[in-house]
């Protein structure tokens, strides 16, 4: 931070320097050149120098396939202000659901989201009534059964093809990942997985083994990253140096297709509080200005389901990431810790957000992001919880109640009235 004078300014929260950004991405290069990535197992430290590093970053593809049949799509990097619209990959952003009624209910109503490109997929609780418990074999049913009901509501929606790239949520190890990646269980090789590092720049034998068997099948690896303001990487300044730096890692370590990043507040665990914005706003500038690695932000909400607040918060993330040169993963809403709290509404949203931010100036995003943080701000401590989906919607029919209606409505004219042009 200091070799490069890097410093946060809270009444800037989506920078339009372009300089400053690329000092960001220097200083990543310099930091995982020191540093490397910690493999837990070994105890060793994986380290590269400045020529394997350029030289691979340099050679990395930079263009990758997602779906079959009509929702087939070919992935690329966007840079900031970019006019095209981001891929809006939409869903639950693996929250957990506590039925496979639900599951499917969820599942048929985001297929049907007009924006969407791939879907993020809720994690099941619980199977036939017994509670799933990691590493055990219940694991690996459930992951297995939360695939096969994933792929039954996109056929179902019409949209069989549809790349699942959150594979697997259900599974939280790696022999559940790899067990239930069989094609027999209606994964493909165009859906897409995520191999999460660990906090900060380390990873394990588990995302290695799922990197091993996921390249050997030709399948798309997406390297999964969660740097924690307030932890090791300090404030705003060094955790988005140390998020550019996972960029480099997915690219040399993972092989990655993809970057999927969160960048979390470490008290209030979601990232859309002041200073996670700039964050994730500077950082994707870094990325998408100077690698060829797809990256995509996921918002993690401290509100609920049928708020303000929780439309609030995610027209801010989507503008600060869209504007930055990112795409959208919608998203992770009561932080994604709090079960059946989301519904389709939400990222729904986000997909009409993003692809009116498509386009916009840094500066106009900037003042629209401190406008709405305005409105939320002061209550991310204690956010409003809101209701759950079945509470939200009728699961039967996938509709939601009228109150819910309204309120996007609202706040849809409000983000109107503030100049955002929306495109449908």
């Amino acid at each position: 931070m200091k070799a490069h004078d890097i410093k946060y300014d809270p009444d800037t929260i989506v920078p339009a320097d372009d300089g400053l950004a690329d000092d960001v991405w220097s200083a990543a290069v310099d930091f995982y050149n020191d540093v490397g990535t910690f493999c837990v197992d070994t105890e060793r430290i994986v380290k590269f120098d400045e020529n394997e590093i350029a030289q691979t970053l340099k050679t990395a593809p930079c263009e990758f396939v997602f779906g079959e049949g009509k929702e087939r799509k070919t992935l690329v990097q966007r840079k900031p202000e970019d006019k095209p619209p981001p891929w809006c990959f939409l869903g639950a952003g693996g929250a957990a659901v506590s039925s496979e009624e639900n599951l499917l209910s969820l599942v048929q109503n985001y297929a049907a989201i007009p924006v969407i490109d791939s879907l993020t997929s809720p994690a099941l609780t619980a199977v036939d009534g017994a509670k799933i418990i990691s590493g055990s074999p219940l694991e690996i049913y459930g992951a297995i059964r939360a695939v096969g009901l994933a792929r039954q509501a996109l056929t179902r929606a019409g949209k069989p093809g549809l790349p699942i790239m959150n594979c697997i949520s259900t599974a939280s190890s790696a022999i559940a990942t790899i067990a239930a990646s069989q094609p027999q269980f209606g994964l493909r090789p165009s859906d897409g997985w995520l191999c999460g590092t660990l906090a900060e720049m380390k990873v394990d034998y588990g995302v290695l083994a799922k990197g091993a068997y996921l390249l050997s099948w030709g399948a798309n690896v997406c390297s999964e990253t969660a740097p924690v303001l307030g932890g090791y990487a300090g404030g705003p300044e060094g955790t988005a140096i140390v998020n550019a730096a996972y960029s480099i890692l997915g690219t040399v370590i993972q092989k990655a297709s993809y970057q999927l990043s969160f960048p979390i507040h470490f008290n209030f665990r979601c990232n859309t509080a002041r200073n996670t914005l700039w964050t994730i706003s500077l950082s994707s500038q870094a990325i998408s200005r100077n690698s060829s690695l797809p990256l995509f932000i996921l918002g993690y909400l401290a509100s609920g389901p049928m708020t303000k607040m929780v439309l609030y918060e995610t027209a801010a993330w989507v503008i600060a990431a869209v504007a930055s040169g990112a795409h959208i993963e919608a998203e992770g809403v009561c932080k994604a810790t709090h079960i059946d709290h989301f519904t389709p509404m939400e990222p729904g949203f986000a997909g009409e957000v993003a692809y009116a931010a498509a386009g916009i100036k840094r500066s106009l995003a900037n003042e629209l992001v401190k406008e709405l943080l305005s409105r939320y701000e002061e209550k991310i401590k204690d956010p409003p919880m809101g209701r759950k989906y079945q509470e939200c919607y009728d699961v039967k029919t996938g509709k939601p109640c009228e109150e819910y209606r309204q309120l996007y409505s609202e706040i849809k004219r409000e983000l109107e009235d503030l100049g955002l042009e929306f495109k449908y």
